[in-house]
């Protein structure tokens, strides 16, 4: 069975049904993602769509979930999957098919793919409303404004309207997703445990004349020892002046003495991902700017992690990073003048030019809305999981600041759960003080 299948009944209907009561009446109609061909005959690896597994749990392509609320607190689940066929499945791997995704997922109704659009034919009329994103396949909507033509050619004599109202439900699904239940708590702890160990054993495996690449199949192969059937992303491996370029993936340079290397990957784990970054000495010793600039970043993290506060905007971390490290800057030489002043005129800016936060979930920028329409950033709930990440980068050639940070790159960043109280960070145990990261790089 694939590793992606999450037979969950209970859970998977619960999550429908505070989707549909957020909807109201109306048809939800949700397709998985499609496969994608990579060349040839040759597919991309598959994920099953993050939405559409959150309500499912189904892994398997070419899948359509409709859905409707019945009475208060009930609704009425089809699924649409590709049927059982032996001689697919000795190129491609078993499907549930019909009968098996009925009976393992808990839906009311499953029927074979090739008779979705028969069947929504059946169901649209009795909708007024229909939830469904268009623009995602354009194929899919065509087909779709078919059904809803032939419906108003049947119906003219009565002047129907051309078709249903057409409502996106993703901005409910997002609102959902936005604050986890406790099985997603639960995959996202288990992914946040096994991105901890590939960034222990890159730590453990990096050393001078290695290249990037090498570190990055110790850190990928701690992750699959620990079950996770894929990264959440494409790790970034970034060895001296690369760890300045922020979405670096050539992986290809190879580690020298005395320089840092930075690694941004997370795992994933039962459809959630981690996201974590750690920067740390090939050599095994931070030099002494090396842990300057360390120590301002490590600082400005504790901060923004503090800030992450029920009730709180979503941006305090960001705020609090920016603060502290604009305060490292004149600490380290870099700027001059007020702080506050600092802050307001952005002059941090050529240093540290991305966000501290972003949401974390299914998906490493996971879905919801940052501001709330009139009241400005989205306040904090207990369950709402972001990364805290701030950096600094001193380019190779930046005459703007002393010639001993010049090639330095830091980043460092942890996923943090909103909770009541303090908030609890998921993947604190990756090292990340100075004296943990060197005794984990420290071999034996």
């Amino acid at each position: 069975m694939s590793r992606d299948a999450s037979p969950d009944p209970a859970l998977h209907a619960a999550r429908r049904q505070r989707l549909l009561d957020r909807l109201g009446s109306g048809l939800l109609i949700l397709p998985t993602a499609a496969e994608t061909l990579r060349n040839g005959d040759v597919h991309h690896e598959y994920r099953p769509g993050s939405d559409f597994h959150y309500l499912t749990g189904f892994p398997e392509p070419e899948a359509v979930l409709a859905a409707w609320r019945t009475t208060k607190g009930r609704h009425h689940s089809v699924l649409f999957v590709r049927p059982r066929d032996p001689e697919r499945e000795i190129w491609d791997g078993r499907r549930f098919g019909v009968d098996g995704a009925r009976r393992r997922f808990g839906v009311d109704e499953t029927f074979p793919i090739g008779e979705l659009w028969q069947q929504l034919a059946r169901l649209l009329p009795a909708h007024g409303r229909c939830f469904h994103r268009l623009g995602a396949d354009a194929a899919f909507d065509r087909r779709l404004f078919d059904v809803f033509a032939a419906d108003a050619r049947r119906r003219r004599r009565q002047a129907p309207p051309a078709h249903p109202v057409l409502e996106d439900p993703l901005p409910a699904l997002a609102a959902l997703r936005l604050v986890k239940d406790a099985a997603e708590l639960a995959a996202l702890q288990a992914a946040a445990d096994a991105t901890v160990a590939g960034h222990v054993a890159a730590m453990r495996a990096a050393r001078p004349g290695l290249r990037e690449y090498e570190v990055q199949a110790e850190l990928e192969a701690a992750f699959r020892r620990h079950g996770s059937p894929r990264n959440g992303y494409a790790s970034i491996v970034a060895s001296g002046p690369n760890a300045c370029i922020l979405h670096y993936h050539d992986n290809d340079r190879r580690l020298r003495a005395g320089e840092l290397l930075l690694i941004d990957a997370g795992a994933e784990m039962g459809g959630s991902t981690a996201d974590v970054t750690r920067t740390f000495p090939v050599s095994g010793r931070f030099t002494p700017a090396q842990a300057a600039v360390y120590r301002v970043v490590l600082r400005a993290q504790a901060a923004g992690i503090a800030a992450c506060r029920v009730g709180a905007a979503w941006d305090a971390a960001h705020r609090a990073c920016v603060r502290a490290l604009t305060r490292g800057l004149v600490e380290l030489g870099v700027l001059r003048g007020d702080v506050a002043r600092l802050v307001r005129d952005q002059r941090f800016r050529p240093w540290y030019m991305h966000g501290s936060s972003h949401w974390l979930g299914r998906d490493v920028h996971d879905v919801g809305a940052y501001e709330v329409p009139g009241h400005g950033a989205q306040p904090l709930r207990p369950g709402m999981v972001l990364t805290v990440e701030p950096g600094l980068y001193f380019a190779p050639k930046d005459r703007r600041v002393p010639a001993a940070l010049r090639g330095i790159g830091v980043r460092i960043e942890d996923d943090v759960l909103v909770a009541r109280g303090a908030p609890r960070v998921l993947t604190a145990a990756a090292p990340k003080s100075i004296a943990d990261v060197e005794a984990a790089c420290a071999r034996s």
